[in-house]
């Protein structure tokens, strides 16, 4: 182990402790011993960090209370595992996490190999994680959009892509278009050992026959009409790394042979040439076809089939995760923000609506209403409505007989006013400049209720329920003045005083100068 790491020791009861101690100390390691009730001050006092912590090994527990002790132990520091000795009970733990972080579990009396073999895993698990950990903080979040989600589904997507990430086995992806397959083998290509290499995709599908050849293995000058000069493929651009092929089902059989052979001796020669090719590629491949019933019908080989089907992953289409598409929502919105390609936001109905749409298209067809909604609605709220007539599963009367309260629009979530006072905001995953996008809602707001009140300031500032020299002050702020032909403004440059409609509350004057007064208005 690392000479800087310990491993925290919990055993409530003393002789048991006594002997794991004395093991572990024969193998090297440095331990913090402790009981299930005084574990974290025995921690703090002989370590400075958590990230000391290699490894948490859990002997005589009481097995009530187990599962509470590596939830506080995987809140204090998510990336210690667990080792358990003895029997201890895990499978009714409701926290998948927990169980995910249990690499081994051991007998009282310990054998030599097995405990070896424990700290190698944690070791492994602790580098993985630290890995992990350090790509999330520094890389583009962009790549983790289609996995947005707490459904089970997607959960356990994460799990195996975990798993399996750090390997060198070759991973077969399937799942209906739209569900982003690829961006899970970029992830797991980013996770893996090889992410400084190479990520190389190709899609089988969309490369004509006679030419997929020439594309995966390169070619020589003069192999073939059109060929006036020498082409390194696929492979050889992902010497190192990962090589990505997307619908590899729709490769015919004789790509596939040649296929078959690179996967099983590593090398190749280009088209047109003599000379043998020695290539180090992790193979990453996804399908939205069912590839055991083209085997069945003759139009893809079986034993590429096992070559290929080493781990596989099936994503869910979203409408097996319904409960995810506010998140995705959230997130696309987000995205779309962060491009400066404009925003809007959806109300708690029209979330509603969504939820029960089929979405054939996946993701993508998600991805594609959000950018058609803040085309049609730049900087809107949309309503059930405003959506397209086949999304529209619920109607605005219907909502409101059943949801009677009012709703608020923050971060692209709908949150109600009767909700939990802990109901969290969905903030995108890479943040947001909170200071522009308050601004850029003011903007919208002003805007809205100048068209609204036909450009007459004094009624827009009612509806804002500002007064006129604050609304005055704003829209110059955002340089507006000059953008809105305002009936106001054509009045007091004739000097004609302003007609206000009798019926309407009159506003107190002020004048436009003593902006100083002014901050106390409400707004």
């Amino acid at each position: 182990m690392v000479e800087s790491t310990r491993i925290l020791l919990i055993d409530d009861n003393e002789r048991s402790r006594c002997y794991l101690e004395t093991v572990l100390g024969f193998l090297g390691e440095d331990t913090i011993c402790a009981t299930s009730s005084n574990w974290q001050p025995c921690v703090t006092t002989f370590t400075e960090q958590a990230s000391q912590i290699s490894l948490a090994i859990i002997g005589t527990c009481d097995a009530i209370h187990l599962q509470q002790l590596l939830a506080d132990i995987y809140n204090w520091e998510a990336g210690i595992p667990f080792v358990l000795v003895g029997k201890h009970e895990v499978s009714g733990f409701t926290d998948s996490e927990l169980q995910s972080r249990i690499i081994a579990k051991l007998e009282p009396d310990l054998s030599y190999q097995p405990v070896l073999d424990s700290l190698h895993k944690a070791k492994l698990f602790r580098e993985h994680y630290s890995r992990l950990r350090n790509f999330e903080g520094v890389n583009n979040f962009n790549m983790f959009r289609s996995l947005v989600g707490k459904s089970k589904a997607i959960q356990r997507v994460r799990h195996m892509m975990g798993q399996v990430a750090n390997t060198e086995v070759s991973v077969l992806i399937t799942g209906e278009s739209g569900t982003g397959k690829e961006l899970v083998a970029r992830n797991l290509h980013l996770n893996s050992a090889r992410a400084d290499k190479p990520f190389v995709p190709i899609n089988c599908g969309a490369i004509p026959r006679k030419l997929l050849e020439s594309e995966l293995f390169g070619h020589e000058k003069g192999s073939f009409t059109g060929a006036i000069s020498s082409r390194v493929g696929r492979f050889e651009l992902a010497d190192g790394g990962t090589l990505f092929l997307d619908e590899i089902g729709d490769m015919p059989l004789t790509m596939q042979i040649k296929l078959l052979r690179v996967l099983q001796e590593r090398s190749f020669e280009r088209v047109g040439g003599i000379e043998t090719i020695h290539t180090d590629v992790r193979i990453l491949a996804a399908t939205h076809k069912n590839l055991e019933i083209m085997i069945e019908e003759g139009s893809f080989r079986q034993d590429l089939y096992f070559r290929i089907n080493v781990f596989p992953i099936e994503m869910p289409s979203l409408r097996e995760r319904a409960e995810d598409v506010p998140l995705l929502l959230n997130e696309l919105i987000g995205l779309m923000e962060s491009e400066k390609r404009g925003s809007v936001r959806f109300n708690s109905g029209a979330i509603a609506s969504l939820c029960r749409h089929s979405w054939l298209g996946n993701v993508r067809e998600l991805a594609n209403l959000v950018e058609r909604m803040a085309i049609l609605h730049p900087h809107g709220i949309i309503g059930i409505n405003d959506l397209p007539k086949k999304f529209r599963y619920l109607s605005e009367a219907s909502e409101k007989e059943g949801k009677s309260e009012t709703f608020f629009d923050f971060g692209n979530s709908a949150i109600s006013t009767n909700e939990k006072s802990d109901q969290s905001l969905l903030l995108p995953l890479h943040g947001l400049d909170l200071k522009e996008y308050l601004s850029n809602l003011e903007k919208d707001l002003i805007r809205q209720a100048l068209q609204d009140s036909r450009g007459v300031v004094s009624r827009a500032a009612g509806r804002l329920h500002i007064r006129r020299t604050t609304l005055v002050e704003k829209m110059r702020k955002y340089n507006m003045l000059k953008k809105q032909n305002t009936k106001y403004e054509i009045e007091q440059e004739k000097g004609i005083p302003e007609q206000v409609d009798p019926h309407e509350e009159k506003l107190e004057e002020v004048d436009s100068l003593d902006l100083e007064g002014d901050k106390t208005a409400p707004g």
